[in-house]
């Protein structure tokens, strides 16, 4: 294994940033012609007491000191606390779902390398599924993230009664990848054009449902009879890790969060494990590492918890290692 630590931290002059920012509308109106009476003693707000400010998540934090500490990001920072909101306000009313967690059944799945979350046990409110499709699409497009069509076309998709449907293409459609990889099955046929641009807005506006679903597995002791590289909960592709106190590294999935052991120097996409062909590189404090594969040429962070004085946060660590990503590509990986 090679390991470089050599300009790994540099961030790209643009890293973060987005592309543009659309005018604030200034809300208010003229008054003075107003015809309308109220009793002041009641409607004004001074006389009400003071709501009491809603205490901000430690997710929330943690990205505020990054922005503090890399101007550069602010950006990035901005665009993942409005996301992280809009998240927390749904996965509250989010029930826990009723999964079979048992042995057998784990076991079951693992040996076929099958998800263990069916579409139709996502305790998914339609309601909030739409609200959360049309917000999301909002904060992308307000941060420059997403193109006028395609959010013009998102915004449809939010308010339509199909979208139940076009969720549960997007979310199935992981399941039948790693299904066709390991040949259990044919590959999937090819997505539209349309569910191609929808797939960032349905990933995030799924999250926080997935990410309910995950807690259930979680804590289980049979999660470590899983061994595969994508999710056992919802089939996703890891898109970060975390390296334990124990030196043990854990996927985390891109979609629900969940966390599995998986072999350290093993590549999670095209399982590569001889260590000559895998390229490690980390930030000057030691705090992150990319593992990045000489043979499929993508890479995958990590968050090295051994010497951390906090838990991964998949959002805030995702955002405070935008410079690794760009260190990465410039070395010709992709994630």
């Amino acid at each position: 294994m090679s390991d470089s630590n050599e300009g790994a931290w540099q961030c790209a002059e643009h890293i973060g940033q987005p592309s543009s920012f659309g005018k604030w509308l200034r809300l208010g109106s003229n008054h003075e012609n107003s015809h309308c009476c109220y009793d002041r003693t009641v409607t004004d707000s001074a006389s009400r007491p003071a709501r009491p400010p809603r205490a901000e998540s430690r997710e929330a934090v943690e990205l505020h000191g990054i922005r503090a500490r890399h101007p550069e990001l602010a950006g990035a920072v901005d665009l993942h606390l409005e996301l992280l909101e809009l998240q927390r306000r749904i996965q509250v009313r989010v029930p826990l779902p009723t999964l079979d967690l048992s042995s057998a059944v784990l076991q079951q799945h693992a040996a076929n390398a099958s998800p263990l979350l069916r579409f139709e046990d996502i305790p998914l409110d339609l309601t909030d599924l739409r609200l959360m499709v049309r917000q999301t699409a909002d904060v992308l497009r307000r941060f420059g993230a997403l193109e006028e069509p395609d959010y013009v076309k998102a915004q449809a998709a939010g308010r339509d009664m199909n979208l139940t449907a076009m969720a549960a293409r997007w979310y199935r459609s992981a399941g039948e990848r790693q299904l066709a990889a390991a040949g259990s099955q044919p590959p999937p046929a090819a997505a539209s054009s349309d569910s191609d641009m929808l797939q960032q807005v349905l990933a995030l506006a799924m999250r926080p449902f997935l990410s309910r679903c995950a807690e259930v597995l979680q804590q289980r002791p049979e999660l470590s009879l899983w061994t595969h590289a994508h999710c056992a909960l919802c089939a996703g592709e890891p898109d970060f890790a975390v390296i334990t106190p124990s030196a043990e590294r854990h996927l985390i999935c891109s979609r629900c969060a969940l966390r599995w052991k998986f072999e350290s120097l093993t590549c999670p996409y095209c399982r590569n494990s001889n260590r000559a062909r895998i390229t490690s590189f980390a930030t000057t404090d030691g705090q992150y590492r990319v593992y990045a594969c000489d043979v499929c040429h993508r890479y995958l962070k990590a968050y090295d918890g051994r010497r951390a004085s906090r838990p991964v946060m998949p959002m805030v660590d995702n955002v405070a290692t935008l410079p690794l990503d760009a260190a990465a590509m410039q070395r010709g990986y992709t994630s």
